[in-house]
This record gives structure tokens, sequence and C-alpha cells, in this order.
């Protein structure tokens, strides 16, 4: 017993001799987490795009690969690829295969008439349900000329690091326009 009472004792004596301040580690920086995935696949997502007065629902099959390309397909009805739109860091392109026409712009061109701007890192985080809204919904408005844009992304489970067919469409069999017919 008396064995007890030293150890209560000298533990109470250390600890009261000790130091009032806490030692107080720097912070580190907090670095942003790099996802580790390479590849992502989000399909039968359900895309709503309301502009004025209209609304357009749609499917819609979104592929990615990290930092390098992105591609979006458009399938309103029966599953049939009615509008695709191809994206890189650099450039924008968007292929209306009912009408058998294209456009390309760089995100420059698209900015002009839109805001907030638009770029590849947003457009990424979209398509691979990685904004800050969360992985179940994003919800997106933008101004466009003087009318406003609402997009709403109801997401699917997304599939990472599976492969994916990145096939550029040729645009060979579609006649050009000028990406201002449609900005």
């Amino acid at each position: 017993m008396k064995r007890f009472g030293y150890i209560v004792v000298l533990s109470l004596v250390l600890w009261g001799c000790g130091t009032k301040k806490k030692a107080v580690t720097p912070e580190q920086p907090s670095v942003p987490e790099v996802p580790s995935w390479r590849t992502c696949i989000i399909q039968n997502a359900h895309a709503t795009a309301i502009r004025g007065g209209d609304r357009l629902a749609s499917q819609i099959t979104m592929q990615t690969v990290r930092d390098s390309m992105i591609v979006i397909s458009v399938m309103p009805m029966l599953g049939m690829e009615m509008l695709r739109v191809e994206a890189t860091p650099l450039l924008i392109t968007a292929i209306d295969k009912i009408h058998g026409q294209y456009a390309q712009a760089t995100y420059a061109e698209v900015n002009r008439r839109l805001t907030p701007s638009l770029n590849w890192d947003v457009l990424q985080q979209l398509c691979s349900a990685e904004l800050p809204t969360g992985a179940e919904k994003a919800r997106l408005v933008y101004t466009f000329g003087d009318e406003q844009i609402e997009l709403v992304v109801d997401y699917t489970p997304r599939r990472l690091d599976v492969p994916v067919r990145m096939n550029s469409l040729r645009t060979n069999k579609y006649k050009k326009i000028d990406i201002s017919r449609w900005l």
C-alpha cells in the first residue's frame, strides 16, 4: 500500500512541477489531396438545362481521362447520341449529329458571352462528380448573353479506373460552323 502512495505522490509532484505551457507544433500547410483515379465514367446521368421558359432534359454519359480529355454524350431518346461534346484542356468541340454540323472553340471564345467563366478544371470536376456540391447532384447557373441558363445534373454512381473509349469523332463528315452561331 505504501508503494501505491509513493507512486501517487510522485505523480502529483512531477505533474505539479511540470511547465504550464503546452508545446506548440507548427501547423503544416494543408496540401490538397490529389485524386487517385485516372479514368472516370458516369453513365445514364440525368441532365436538365433550363433557359428562359425552355427546359431540356436528357440522359448523358460522361467519360473523363484525367487532365487529358472529356467526352459528353447527350442521348435524349432511345439511347441514341444526338449531341457530343469533346473537350481537352485547350479546346471544346460540339458535334450536332441531328443537323450534321460541328463547332470548335477555345475556352476564351466561349467565355466571351458566358458568366462565370468556364474552364477545364470546372468541366473536369463536373464530369467526374467532384464539385463541392457532392457526388449526387450538381447545379450550375450561368449567364449567357442576357439570358440565364441553369444546368442540373443528377449523377449516377461513377466508375473509376475502368477502360474508356475516347475515340474522337471524325468531324470530316460534318459541316463546320462558326461557334458564334451557337453562342
